[in-house]
């Protein structure tokens, strides 16, 4: 799952994105609010972490502005502000979680997971597609109740399209997923991970749709 990360405080940046990553996040940091808006506009995300304290623009100003053009992506502030109008204005101005730092690595993990899982319309933590079982926090996956061993892009593929089931999702978006800044893509990767998850799940259960993109159908073709 690739994340936004907005903080300009540079220890608490570095933790943050280090911690998230082990934790099986794909984390683009920026410093700035000008620099927070610009890479939300993009929609190449999953969800944010947006500190309030940012330089050039606050991130109120930030959450307010994106919203207004329509983006539904999952927004978690984080921010040291702990007093009460605050959070009222965070989460009126469109903010989906509201975090008072310091706060613990592993629940703000777990906040980021069940914002993406809701914004996706899955009410569960674990993931049950046809006869497919992912749990994202512990990054395991079970195919007709038999553990699979996924490598680190495969689980995420098959994440995305299970968020997504039933929906098809271009390379582009997959590899939005999959890779964060500095991370080389090759052109095939996507596709080599696909023929990777097709022999361990069955070739019948990740459909491509020629000249668009791959799908998981939400039930096994008859």
């Amino acid at each position: 799952m690739r994340i936004l990360l907005a903080e300009d405080d540079a220890l608490l940046g570095d933790g943050l994105q280090s911690g998230l990553r082990q934790l099986g996040f794909q984390v683009d940091w920026v410093r700035t609010g000008d620099a927070a808006e610009r890479e939300l506009r993009s929609g190449a995300y999953g969800a944010a972490v947006l500190d309030l304290g940012l330089p050039n623009r606050d991130g109120l100003q930030v959450l307010g502005a994106v919203r207004s053009q329509g983006l539904d992506l999952p927004v978690l502030v984080l921010t040291a502000r702990d007093a009460v109008p605050d959070r009222i204005l965070g989460l009126d101005l469109g903010a989906d979680d509201y975090v008072v730092q310091p706060v613990d690595l592993h629940e703000l993990a777990a906040r980021l997971r069940a914002l993406v899982r809701r914004s996706h319309g899955q009410p569960q933590d674990v993931l049950k597609v046809q006869d497919i079982e992912l749990d994202p926090a512990a990054r395991s996956v079970r195919k007709a109740g038999k553990p699979l061993q996924l490598h680190t892009r495969e689980f995420d593929l098959l994440h995305a399209l299970m968020l997504n089931a039933g929906r098809v999702l271009s390379r582009e978006q997959l590899e939005q997923h999959l890779y964060s800044w500095g991370r080389e893509v090759e052109s095939n990767a996507v596709e080599v991970h696909v023929h990777h998850l097709r022999r361990k799940l069955g070739s019948d259960v990740i459909h491509t749709v020629r000249g668009v993109g791959y799908t998981l159908l939400r039930e096994a073709p008859a």
